[in-house]
């Protein structure tokens, strides 16, 4: 675990119509600069990573899994880290979530927990 950062999703529940534009955001609060890591998970398969950003990145950044998934970081009060998923498909139906390690921890409560097509 990293001391001294919260990082917590903005919304656990999304809800959209296939072909939709869907963006998922994490508020996160620290005084350093962190490696953020976006990942997706179907059912009980293995989390899958999607996409990192640096919290200080300037320019959005595409995922190399999938052209569509775009991470993007928008400084206001607190660090705002944006995953957007363009025309999205049933197929993307799963659980994301944001993490400031490139490891799983089980944390639960920083998940969003449904996206729903």
């Amino acid at each position: 675990a990293v001391l001294g950062n919260d990082i917590k999703p903005s919304k656990t529940d999304i809800f959209e119509k296939e072909g939709s534009d869907i963006t998922m955001s994490y508020i996160y609060s620290s005084s350093t600069t962190d490696t953020l890591y976006w990942y997706r998970q179907y059912g009980k398969s293995k989390p899958e990573f999607l996409v990192f950003t640096y919290s200080s990145a300037q320019d959005a950044k595409q995922s190399g899994v999938d052209p569509r998934f775009t991470v993007k970081v928008e400084k206001m009060d607190q660090i705002h880290v944006y995953l957007e998923i363009s025309s999205a498909a049933v197929s993307d139906s799963a659980l994301y979530y944001c993490a400031l390690q490139p490891t799983v921890t089980g944390n639960t409560s920083a998940l969003y927990k449904n996206l729903s097509l």
